[in-house]
């Protein structure tokens, strides 16, 4: 089977059409949020992150896990927050100081994996649980700031606030964490014995 069958057999799995689709749904989401039409930019936000959970249940489910979903998973998911914190940024409903933070961490990240990759060939760097906490605020931030514009309450104020300032936290314990973590592979990488020729 050559290269090109491979990578249209991996696209053609229901996890990474389910991750497709995610990407799809938000120049729609954005769209509503300009407009400000809230309603149908936070269902289309749920319907993004309800495809998100099932790609995974139905990659581990189905066993078709592939190497183009595990690339293609968190660029999806990137994506989708960092754009939603800039659009939301931009219409004055997130604070620019969140969204500057999120995007140097992923900046950072992305620039810095592909250092590691072209001169040490390091690619492994899972989500740690302090990335997988500051995924999780981002996307409870984004819902109850999308929610705040539906319903105007209180509590629903409060709750967006404590999710942007977790977002916060997280961001910058998250990227001190990988930090260390890239310092610990390139020690390891650096002590790794040399192959005799």
């Amino acid at each position: 089977m050559n290269p090109s069958q491979l990578s249209l057999r991996q696209i053609l799995t229901a996890p990474n059409q389910l991750t497709l689709l995610r990407m799809i749904f938000l120049p729609f989401i954005v769209i509503n949020v300009v407009k400000h039409d809230f309603k149908w930019a936070l269902a289309l936000f749920v319907l993004a992150g309800m495809s998100d959970g099932l790609d995974g249940l139905l990659a581990r489910t189905l066993h078709q896990q592939t190497l183009l979903g595990q690339y293609l998973d968190p660029i999806a998911d990137k994506l989708l927050m960092s754009t939603m914190f800039l659009v939301l940024s931009i219409e004055r409903e997130i604070p620019w100081k969140y969204t500057i933070v999120v995007f140097s961490r992923d900046v950072s990240i992305l620039i810095i994996s592909g250092v590691l990759f072209m001169i040490a060939g390091l690619r492994d760097f899972r989500p740690s649980i302090f990335g997988k906490a500051n995924t999780c605020a981002q996307i409870g931030a984004v819902f109850f700031v999308l929610l705040l514009q539906v319903e105007s309450l209180r509590w629903v104020y409060i709750i967006a606030k404590g999710f942007l300032q977790a977002t916060f936290l997280f961001t910058i314990i998250s990227a001190v964490h990988y930090a260390l973590l890239v310092q610990n592979r390139l020690q390891q990488h650096g002590q790794a014995p040399a192959l005799k020729s």
